[in-house]
């Protein structure tokens, strides 16, 4: 179905009609019981995911749910070793809610949570981290963990049962133009860049007080860019703006070539990158493989990665990530203000970087 024939909850219908979701179902404590990551050669092109008796169960009970729910199809699903992303379809109106079926999937994974637990709960702490292949928690421990998740307590292998999905699943509507298919593939690439972030830690791992000319930053990526020799801001003005809208666009254009013609000098460029002018010249950067350091308006929660348009870019080594300000959960779109402080900062950014760092 083309992305343009469906209509996003029609009237009176809402949670109940046509539309995409995503879904995204975790195990807080982030063990990794739902399978084992395998990288062969370490290359994470190759990257896939071994699944344990309660990844499987998992997995079934997608089936099963579509199996109550005719009206529901999977597009899209991923399991990984603590978490699993399904992309869905409904395709007619149904009487019970998105959120009323998830919340049964919810339920009946968490059943089989518990009777995995019992089953395998003497090895869950024996984990141990890849060099290649990641050995996963209570992966082929024991012969009860191998026969599957249904147990009754008391046939185990003498361990106790606990809860492992203790939080809901989040529900995401795709509603825009292009979100579809920009989901099946972060869906698709889960693996490969868990298996990125595996092999190459340094470039992922959040940084705490990075401290530039007395502002303080948290940051993910390549901190040695902070030691370049020359830096400039792109930032697009709205004026230059207006007047391409009106015909004039030399302005904007010799604006924004300068910005990649100065990279190419070996310039590193530093923005937010908020508007869609800047974004183009991101990607230009991207595309011809030029270092650069963006400012972020929102801090970096637990295992952060970042987006697609930066992910390569940021595990090569050409990309660094920086926040003044720390992780908002509620945050969802960036403010005027922010827009403005952003700005500002990274023009006196440019500034004390040369004195702190030359």
């Amino acid at each position: 179905m083309a992305e343009d024939q469906w209509q996003w909850q029609e009237p009176g219908t809402a949670w109940r009609g046509v539309g995409i979701y995503h879904i995204t179902l975790t195990v807080p404590s982030r063990l990794p019981l739902l399978g084992t990551l395998v990288i062969p050669q370490n290359d994470p092109s190759q990257a896939r995911v071994e699944r344990t008796a309660l990844g499987n169960a998992v997995v079934d009970e997608l089936y099963v749910m579509c199996k109550h729910y005719p009206a529901i199809r999977i597009l899209q699903f991923c399991l990984m070793p603590d978490h699993l992303h399904a992309v869905i379809r409904v395709t007619k109106v149904m009487e019970t809610s998105i959120r009323s079926v998830v919340r049964g999937y919810w339920q009946g994974v968490k059943k089989l949570g518990r009777a995995y637990t019992l089953a395998v709960s003497p090895e869950l702490n024996s984990g141990t981290t890849d060099q290649g292949k990641t050995t996963t928690a209570g992966q082929g421990t024991t012969k009860a963990a191998r026969q599957g998740t249904t147990k009754a307590a008391g046939q185990g292998s003498g361990g106790w049962a606990f809860p492992v999905f203790t939080e809901r699943p989040f529900i995401r509507p795709l509603s825009r133009r292009g979100q579809l298919k920009t989901m099946m593939h972060y869906v698709r690439m889960n693996p490969q860049r868990l298996a990125t972030k595996r092999l190459m830690p340094g470039f992922f791992r959040v940084q705490k007080d990075i401290n530039i000319g007395g502002l303080s930053f948290d940051g993910v990526g390549n901190v040695a860019l902070l030691h370049a020799e020359q830096y400039d801001v792109v930032h697009v003005r709205s004026v230059w703006v207006k007047a391409a809208e009106h015909g004039d666009s030399q302005t904007l254009r010799d604006y924004m070539n300068g910005c990649v013609l100065k990279a190419r000098k070996g310039v590193v460029m530093v923005s937010p990158f908020i508007s869609q002018q800047e974004k183009q010249v991101m990607q230009v950067l991207i595309n011809e493989q030029h270092p650069f350091i963006v400012l972020a308006d929102n801090g970096f929660r637990d295992y952060y990665k970042p987006s697609d348009a930066l992910f390569d870019a940021c595990a090569a080594g050409r990309v660094l990530i920086l926040s003044p300000w720390p992780y908002d959960a509620g945050k969802r779109h960036i403010s005027r203000a922010d827009c403005v402080a952003l700005n500002n900062m990274a023009e006196e950014f440019c500034k004390r970087i040369s004195l702190d760092f030359s």
